[in-house]
This record gives structure tokens, sequence and C-alpha cells, in this order.
């Protein structure tokens, strides 16, 4: 009740932003047919296609299985710690930053709830955060910004996996040893009630749909082919699926797609924007990613630069740093403020902390492994 007294711009700010950008850039291009060109229709369907499947598989109750498997019974802390934080950053891989966080950070809050640590939910919680961010860098469907770039400049996968998978590795070992520095101390968890598969056909035909989803991010199915059949599964199977899916990112999308368009099209704006991706795409799109988050970044600035290694590397490693770097951040900070005890300064104190350090550890990662060409 209380999201839905909210005013529309508080719900969707990067929506409204997007809006009025699109609105504006037509004062440089006057609306005409060309519009439609400016639309990347394969990135939408995709999107949808993702967004509906992924959240039919987290409606069969997949992720709280694996999650109480792996947690419930004698463990160690620092055990817990590493499960509750690498589960977000090997999920995201397939299902989103923003899906796995919605999912694992409530857990956290359980978990550590019930055997009496919630000392340490701010330090869990930022590490779940930095790690659903890193982990989904590792593959073109763990978030938009890498579908889009992964579609729009038409990358094969030998291409994407050999750009992403160097700082996969070392943002894993990086989470390990931080999870790792907590008191060796022996627990044991317990849940009261015990996750079931929900419909173990509805999940069958969820992962067939996702299959489909992945062979279509690939180019083996044609998206034209993919949508039809997803649409058909969610009206026959579960209708109420299509309230589930994010119109606001996809309406985000299709505005953004509509201002760099139309300021594509104007030449001496163009000029000034290529001029200035020329010099570095890396540095210029985690710079923009920290101002207007990662994903608008990739979408507006993919239109000036042929470089998507570095429009690609900028962007993910740019989801670090401030809260709204990645939008998915703010699904963690709104899930922790609804803890007991919940403290805002010292959680942005910590997440600070830790973004900064885990920024400069990427960076210093790309400079020593020469991923980015001088």
């Amino acid at each position: 009740m209380e999201q839905t007294k909210r005013p529309f711009w508080k719900r969707e700010p990067v929506l409204c932003i997007a809006a009025v950008c699109a609105a504006a850039s037509m004062a440089l291009n006057p609306p005409s047919a060309a519009y439609l060109n400016y639309i990347d229709w394969r990135v939408l369907t995709l999107l949808f296609c993702l967004m509906a499947v992924v959240a039919g598989l987290q409606e069969c109750g997949v992720f709280a299985v694996l999650a109480q498997r792996l947690l419930a019974g004698e463990r160690r802390m620092r055990f817990v710690t590493l499960a509750l934080v690498l589960l977000p950053f090997f999920v995201s891989m397939l299902v989103t930053n923003d899906v796995a966080l919605i999912t694992f950070v409530p857990f956290a809050v359980l978990v550590l709830g019930l055997i009496g640590r919630m000392e340490r939910l701010i330090y869990v919680v930022v590490l779940q955060t930095i790690a659903a961010n890193l982990g989904s860098m590792a593959t073109p469907v763990g978030n938009p910004q890498n579908l889009y770039i992964y579609a729009n400049y038409e990358l094969s996968a030998g291409q994407f996996f050999s750009a992403m998978l160097p700082l996969t590795l070392v943002s894993l070992v990086g989470l390990t040893v931080a999870c790792l520095c907590v008191k060796p101390e022996g627990i044991r968890v317990t849940f009261a009630e015990k996750a079931e598969i929900r419909s173990p056909g509805h999940l069958i035909l969820m992962i067939l749909l996702f299959v489909l989803c992945l062979l279509s991010v690939f180019r083996v199915l044609p998206y034209p082919a993919l949508l039809p059949v997803v649409l058909a599964g969610m009206l026959i199977f579960d209708r109420s699926l299509f309230r589930k899916v994010d119109y606001g990112l996809l309406a985000t999308f299709f505005c953004f797609f509509l201002f760099a368009g139309n300021v594509g099209a104007c030449g001496p704006v163009r000029e000034v924007l290529t001029r200035i991706m020329e010099k570095n795409t890396a540095l210029a799109s985690g710079v923009s990613s920290q101002i207007i988050s990662n994903v608008p970044a990739a979408v507006l600035l993919s239109g000036f630069t042929t470089d998507w290694h570095g429009l690609l590397l900028g962007t993910n490693i740019g989801g670090l740093g401030t809260p709204i770097a990645s939008l998915a951040s703010l699904i963690s900070l709104k899930a922790y403020l609804k803890s007991p005890g919940a403290r805002l300064g010292r959680y942005l104190l910590v997440f600070t902390v830790a973004n900064v350090v885990a920024l400069a550890v990427l960076v210093g990662s790309v400079a020593l492994m020469g991923l980015i060409p001088a």
C-alpha cells in the first residue's frame, strides 16, 4: 500500500529522467519515421522474456530451496557468511543482479536473525550487493547493460567471456577473502519451515523457457520466434507473470534509445561526445555510471563509440561506487532498512568504504592485466 501512495517520479526516477531527456531531444531532431530505427527491439524483447521467465522461476521456490540446503545444520560463521555472499554472486549470472538481491538479502536478514548475529547484517548485505553486481558481469544475461552491449555490438560468446572472465575471477577471490575475515565461531542454523519446490511442472516449463531465452541471447534462436513462445506459456500457464515484469525498465530503455538516436542525429553534439569517448571509453562510461547508473550510461554512450570493450568494462566496474551506480544496490538498501534496528548512516559508511576498496581492486586489476589497450 505504501508503494502505491508514493508519487510516480519517486517510484521510477530513472524512467522520468529518461522520458524528459527523450522529450527534450526531439528539439534536435523532430519526430519522424526514423525514430523506429532508434529502438533496439531485440534487446527489449529479450529483456521482457527474461524478466517474465525469471519471475516464474522465483515463484517456484527454487532459490529458497537452494539456500536452505546450503545453510541448514551445524556451520561455521565463516561458511555462513561465504554462502550468503556467494549465492547472489553465482545466481546473478543467470537471473540478473536485482533478482538475486531481491531473493537473498531478505534471506540473509532471516538467517542472521535466527542465529542471533544481526550485528553482522550490514557487512553481509553490503558484500551481497557487491557480489551481485560483480557476479552479474560474468554473462550477457547477468544484467541489462550486458545484454544490451552484447546485442548492440553483435558480440560473440568468445569476445564477451574473454573480456569479463578475468575480472570475474578477481572478484570471486576478493569476495572470498572478505567473507573469511570474520570470527571463526560455530553456529547452528535451523528454519521454522522447510522450503520446497512449488509446482514441479511449472518449474520444468520455466526452465525450458529459460533455455530458449539463452539460445536467443546467443543468436541460436531468432528473437521473433522466442516472444510468441514465452507469451503463450504465460497466457496458458501463469498470467500473473505479466504483472511481475519490470515495465519501468523497458520504458527506460525505450526512452534512452530515442534520446541517443536524436542526439546521434545532431552532428555537432555527436562530434563532441564522440571525442570524449575516444579519449577513454572505459573511464567516461565508469564516471557516467556513478551519476546516471550503468544501464542508462551503456545505452546513451554506445551511440558514440565502437569501443565495446571499454564500454563493457566501464559500465560493469562502474556499477561499484555510489548507491545509484547500479540501481540494484538500492534494492539492498531498501531491504536492509526494513530490518529491525536498521542504521542508515552506518550502512552508507560501510557501503561506501567497501565499494571504494572493490573499485580500487578492479581498476588496479584492469591496469595490471592490460585489459584495456593504451
